[in-house]
């Protein structure tokens, strides 16, 4: 049965849970007991997947106590009644047992779906130094012979070489390897995620020492990045033995690099952590990166031999919320110190990128138009820092303001204000008597005094400011600064050619709407310029956005962007997870709602969207195929043709509307 809109297993993810439970030494039908325990927990939260620790049915720290025969007895009974648990759970639970197979002892992790062992796994690595001694009592899984073994009258198949193919999950295959695994140059798990495994799973006990819990998480993301997977971490906690060594209990999920989940360590009380895995993201990403794919390929041999198992999971039903969290601003941190660092850098690479390029030009002055509006004034920010990094007086810059037939008095103010307080070099160009000109040329009935403000009327403005700009830089010899930002060119709203779509160095081409307003805000949190300043940025980036291209009136008001266009903080969400990831619509319109449901509702969310897919997809490729140069400032942040973003001009949006229209429900 295909799940709802609702539930996120209809958009690629899947739920993971990682639980740790209080275990007795030497007592496997209380570890079975509490196992069971969190694995109807995990259940009950609709996981498909429920990771335990290393041996948890024994507990780990037996020491020879694994050489005795009521034990080993006792595991398997314990095991037993996992298994036959597992009949009304949900999730395939992988829990760990020592067991006695062709003669050996091997520290297994086993996989356990609706009564039946799907596949046992052997720990590879045993490490026998320090306080380790595990070849005391058991051995490799590369001693061993069979590829399939007998466990519970189950016909098993048993190794190192084993992926899970979740057949009706597309992209969910899972592989297993056990604590060690993991430290040794060359997991297990790499191969296995060369064959195509994208949730990968460690069992491990893992004692705790100081600062060991650091280098677990550096290897677990390390490895998730690497393998551009999914990484599920359980070791040991409450009740292991203290004898010589201490436990904390600590569970992890990665995805990609990114912790998405973890377990408060030490604690007293069982542990149960889960995450929602973007398993499309994961496969997604896996499919760009050539280097991976490369690898991959060099080790193609040991990836061949990888094995898999074919099995269907039965997926919880009915609506199914997702828990992780969803930034509303993807290109703006939420965190404090991490956007404060992602301001900065943004600052720097911008100024970077305008000061080589006037260095490399020999060119000592910018042009730039400045509305009194976001994008320009970020901009003549950057381009003020950048003469500052030359050493070069700030009159370098020159800057004009050139008011049109709908300017509000309030924007001029601010855009003359603003370029006095920097020290700019400033000048004011009324634009309406050379628009009035050409809308006269071209028998345009507004110079005839009708109120027709169409596309012409809109456009004869947009290129007369940036005709001014141009003749002014040929006639100064200087460079002409764009200011149109990625947000504005990935919906095309910026005038071709003529326009503010063409300039000599744009520094702003990859930075969204969402993240100039959070840099204004940042420049005034820290202080770059003095109060007068700061008070003037507060004004602009307060001020609801417009391009001031029709007049208003008492009927009409003022000409709104976002009336037109969309909201710009759901149109960057929508872009961010279109371009950067490649999600379909209908996925995109499931995580903006999650992010934004309190503010916008779904039926909002696709109309939106819908304005979006036909103007990123089918109307205003051209534009962003002849863009000009400028610096790629963040992931995914760019749509120039010579970086991230490269599109035919003349594709149809049907797909992409369609799927949007036949997947998400109007109400």
């Amino acid at each position: 049965m295909t799940p709802p809109f609702n539930s996120i297993y209809a958009h690629g993810f899947v739920r993971a849970a990682v639980c740790i439970p209080a275990v007795r030494v030497a007592d496997p039908r209380h570890n079975a007991g509490r196992t069971v325990a969190l694995a109807r927990r995990a259940s009950d939260l609709k996981a498909a997947i429920a990771l335990f620790p290393e041996l948890g049915l024994s507990a780990y720290s037996n020491e020879d106590l694994f050489h005795q025969d009521a034990l080993l007895d006792a595991t398997v009974s314990a095991l037993h009644d996992v298994v036959e648990a597992s009949r009304e759970l949900t999730p395939i639970l992988v829990v760990g047992a020592p067991l006695r197979l062709e003669g050996k002892l091997f520290n297994c992790a086993l996989a356990i779906y609706r009564g039946r062992i799907l596949a046992i796994v052997p720990k590879r690595y045993l490490p026998n130094y320090r306080e380790f001694y595990e070849k005391r009592q058991f051995r490799s899984g590369r001693d061993a012979m069979a590829r399939d073994v007998r466990v519970l009258d189950q016909q098993v198949p048993f190794g190192n070489d084993l992926v899970y193919d979740v057949v009706n999950v597309p992209n969910l295959m899972i592989a297993i390897e056990i604590c060690e695994d993991v430290w040794a140059p060359i997991p297990p798990s790499t191969y296995a995620a060369f064959a195509g495994a994208t949730v990968l799973l460690n069992l491990s006990a893992s004692n705790v020492t100081i600062g060991k819990a650091d280098y677990r998480r550096s290897l677990c993301a390390s490895q998730s990045g690497r393998c551009v997977a999914a990484y599920l971490y359980a070791a040991a906690g409450h009740g292991e033995s203290t004898t010589d060594l201490a436990w904390d209990g600590h569970a992890m999920i990665f995805e990609n690099y990114e912790l998405l989940a973890e377990s408060t360590r030490f604690s007293s009380d069982e542990e149960l952590i889960v995450a929602d895995i973007d398993l499309e993201r994961l496969a997604q990403e896996r499919m760009r990166m050539t280097s991976f794919n490369d690898c991959a390929s060099e080790h193609r041999e040991a990836a061949r031999a990888i094995r898999h198992i074919a099995m269907e999971l039965d997926l919880p039903d009915g609506a199914i919320p997702l828990t992780r969290k969803v930034e509303r601003f993807p290109y703006v941190p939420s965190d404090p110190a991490a956007r404060d660092e992602r301001c900065f850098e943004a600052y720097h690479i911008q100024v970077q990128g305008l000061a080589t390029r006037l260095a490399a030009t020999g060119i000592k002055k910018v042009l730039i138009g400045v509305s009194g509006g976001l994008d320009s004034t970020h901009a003549l920010i950057v381009a003020t820092k950048t003469m500052e990094r030359l050493g070069l007086p700030r009159t370098s810059v020159l800057a004009y303001t050139m008011p049109g037939f709908a300017t509000s008095e309030t924007t001029r103010a601010n855009a003359l204000a603003l370029m006095q307080a920097l020290g700019v070099t400033s000048a004011e160009i009324d634009i309406k008597p050379s628009c009035l000109q050409m809308l006269k040329d071209i028998g345009h009935p507004f110079a005839k005094g009708e109120p027709v403000y169409d596309v012409t009327f809109e456009n004869v403005q947009a290129g007369e400011r940036t005709s001014h700009l141009f003749r002014l830089a040929n006639h100064h010899g200087g460079l002409v600064v764009g200011t149109g930002d990625l947000s504005e060119i990935a919906l095309g709203w910026c005038t071709y050619g003529v326009g503010d779509q063409m300039s000599h160095y744009n520094v702003n081409a990859s930075v969204a709407k969402t993240l100039i307003q959070h840099l204004i805000r940042w420049v005034i949190a820290t202080q770059q310029f003095d109060e007068d300043t700061s008070a003037i940025l507060r004004s602009i980036v307060e001020a609801r956005i417009s391009p001031e291209l029709v007049p208003g009136g008492e009927e009409r008001g003022m000409q709104h962007t976002e009336e037109v266009i969309g909201p710009f903080e759901l149109q960057d969400f929508n872009l961010y997870y279109i371009s950067r990831y490649g999600h379909r619509p209908s996925k995109v319109a499931f995580l903006a709602h999650h992010a934004w449901g309190e503010k916008y509702r779904l039926p909002t969310i696709k109309k939106w969207l819908e304005v979006f897919l036909y103007r990123f997809f089918e109307l205003s490729q051209y534009k962003r195929s002849s863009m000009p140069n400028a610096p790629k400032v963040g992931s995914g942040g760019s749509l120039s043709p010579r970086s991230d973003w490269r599109a035919p001009s003349d594709a149809k949006a049907d797909a992409w509307l369609r799927e949007l229209a036949e997947r998400v429900p109007d109400a």
